[in-house]
């Protein structure tokens, strides 16, 4: 008995609107990463690009519960000895606003090909404004 499964010719992409204004940067990047993945479509397949593109606007303005925006710290190596950065979430949100929802959606996501290739779909800003306009993306509620 050989199980078969039939890749999908054609995968219609729609456009996803998360605005991440108070709501919980983790709760924001899994709903992201789901709508990426294809989770929420009948046609999933885990090794295939089933997903959609997803815009987040006002992701400076995400919330963090707890201690978090003081304790929660991000790294990164400059490669050199001794080139260990380090800073928490409030100095990295001044630094780069986008960049801890990135950060976060990008661990979300699987490793390898698939899941570079997912994260080109997503468009984060850090403000209300964005150029999609043109797509009519659907308004999704968290």
């Amino acid at each position: 008995m050989k199980t078969i499964i039939v890749k999908p010719q054609s995968v219609e992409k729609k456009w996803y609107l998360i605005d991440a204004e108070g709501k919980e940067l983790g709760r924001v990047a899994v709903a992201a990463a789901n709508i990426l993945r294809g989770k929420n479509k009948p046609e999933y397949l885990p090794n295939e690009d089933m997903g959609d593109y997803v815009i987040i606007i006002n992701a400076a303005k995400a919330a963090l519960s707890g201690n978090k925006a003081t304790d929660k710290m991000y790294y990164r190596v400059s490669g050199y000895a001794g080139g260990l950065k380090q800073e928490n979430y409030a100095q990295t949100v001044v630094r780069k606003p986008t960049y801890p929802m990135e950060h976060a959606i990008k661990g979300m996501l699987p490793k390898g090909p698939l899941g570079r290739k997912l994260f080109t779909c997503v468009k984060v800003y850090a403000d209300a404004k964005h150029p999609h306009a043109a797509q009519q993306p659907i308004q999704v509620e968290i």
